[in-house]
């Protein structure tokens, strides 16, 4: 069961596993001396404003990926790229320091999944997703904007029925459509797979200006160590116009207001809640849990409705198991064994590291819930910013963590050294005997 010249692929969704999985299916077809017929299927259109183009994410990539896409030949446009991140500013206890990035490979840009939030009227910029897709076009992918109502099985080969037609039969069928749409139901009675274990997290979008980003915000994501039941990760990230504040764990309206509320964003935004007010919001679905068996013979699933990088560097992950799956399909072949064999390793992998993010996240909802080890946290970064010889053992953790830079399981050995233990150790101890004192 091998894809050979002429083979038919659908590809249901255009995010960036959709899209990559597709572009890295096309160059290995063309190292191997084959041509492949490529349909995709995306309802959505990119390069629109607004809810209905949006694809629910803060919009972070690393410049290491951008890196990496450009040796695969996915050079972006200067345009895309909303803003450079150069450096974190963590705030706790109406405290706040900056973490300077620790090299100029763990850097990290902003963009935008769609055109940009409601009310954006002639941007000047472009939609990372929507980029993706027109390299596709270019390359000859027919992209069918409709909605895929049912999949069918006719002798063993995927049928995909969408709204006003049929098509196929396919030899290969890529799932790589988001937990927030009801497609992703499609593939459960296929592959006998429950739906991805959710949680609820927030994004919204604050029109500030370009004036009032570089004023407030400026080149920095500001991260908040703050004392909220199931808030794993809280940020304000910068964009052009707009500021994106991302919340993630499991997320409610009341703890949105909460910490919009809170004395470490209102000194942010000089206390004035009105700078708070927002063009787009939304509390989207994100995967908690890959699924075991993402494929069977002929079908697979990447990205969120299969397996994704807990929390960050969403689209880190869908380039890896993007590039993963389609090696697979194209030099391994199309079967269930296949996929085993040549897929499923990377799916696991990602998996046995999303369980010690797991580990990882509990831990640092410990210190939010305690003022003692917030302010330990920030005496530690404080002294590490400013004294060059001591050792960056927390700055680089926290790097780590808020980018998505590097592994969890690197994250949590780093956790386990014995200098960053001391070292955090002997900072509670201080900070413990200077609030004795006071």
């Amino acid at each position: 069961m091998e894809l050979t010249n002429g083979s038919r692929i659908a590809v249901i969704g255009a995010g960036p596993a959709g899209s990559l999985t597709t572009y890295f299916l096309l160059e290995m077809a063309r190292r191997k001396g084959i041509s492949l017929s490529v349909d995709i299927f995306e309802k959505k259109n990119f390069y629109g404003f607004g809810p209905k183009s949006c694809n629910h994410c803060g919009g972070i990539i690393s410049e290491s990926l951008i890196q990496m896409l450009a040796m695969e030949g996915i050079i972006l446009l200067p345009n895309v790229i909303q803003r450079g991140v150069q450096s974190y500013v963590l705030h706790s206890e109406n405290r706040s320091v900056g973490i300077q990035t620790p090299s100029k490979e763990k850097r990290i840009a902003s963009v935008y999944r769609g055109a940009g939030p409601r009310g954006t009227k002639d941007a000047s910029w472009s939609s990372f997703d929507g980029f993706l897709q027109g390299m596709l076009w270019e390359k000859g992918v027919n992209i069918v904007n409709k909605r895929v109502v049912s999949i069918e099985m006719e002798k063993g080969h995927p049928i995909v029925n969408v709204d006003g037609g049929v098509h196929g039969p396919y030899d290969f069928l890529v799932g790589a459509v988001g937990v927030n749409s009801r497609s992703h139901r499609l593939f459960n009675d296929l592959l006998g797979q429950p739906e991805p274990e959710t949680a609820r997290c927030y994004i919204s979008e604050l029109p500030l200006g370009r004036e009032g980003v570089d004023k407030i915000i400026g080149n920095s994501m500001h991260v908040f160590l703050v004392d909220m039941p199931g808030v794993e990760f809280a940020a304000i990230i910068p964009k052009k116009e707009y500021a994106t504040v991302c919340m993630l764990g499991d997320i409610t309206p009341k703890i949105v207001k909460q910490f919009l509320q809170s004395p470490e964003v209102l000194e942010l935004f000089k206390g004035d809640p009105s700078m708070l007010e927002k063009a787009c919001n939304c509390l989207p679905k994100i995967n908690m849990a890959g699924l075991r068996r993402p494929y069977m013979d002929r079908i697979a699933l990447v990205g969120d409705c299969g397996t994704t990088r807990l929390y960050k560097d969403g689209i880190g992950a869908a380039y890896r198991l993007s590039k993963a799956l389609a090696s697979t399909a194209v030099f391994k072949g199309i079967s269930e064994e296949a996929f085993k064999k040549g897929y499923l390793p990377s799916v696991n992998r990602m998996r046995r590291d999303n369980n010690i993010g797991k580990m990882v996240f509990m831990v640092i909802e410990v210190f939010s819930a305690y003022r003692l080890l917030r302010l330990s946290v920030i005496s530690m970064v404080k002294k590490e910013q400013e004294n060059e010889n001591v050792p960056l053992h927390m700055s680089t953790i926290l790097w780590d963590l808020f980018t998505g830079s590097a592994p969890y399981t690197d994250i949590a050995i780093r956790c386990l050294h014995p200098g960053f233990i001391g070292r955090f150790i002997w900072t509670t101890l201080k900070t413990l005997f200077s609030k004795t004192q006071d």
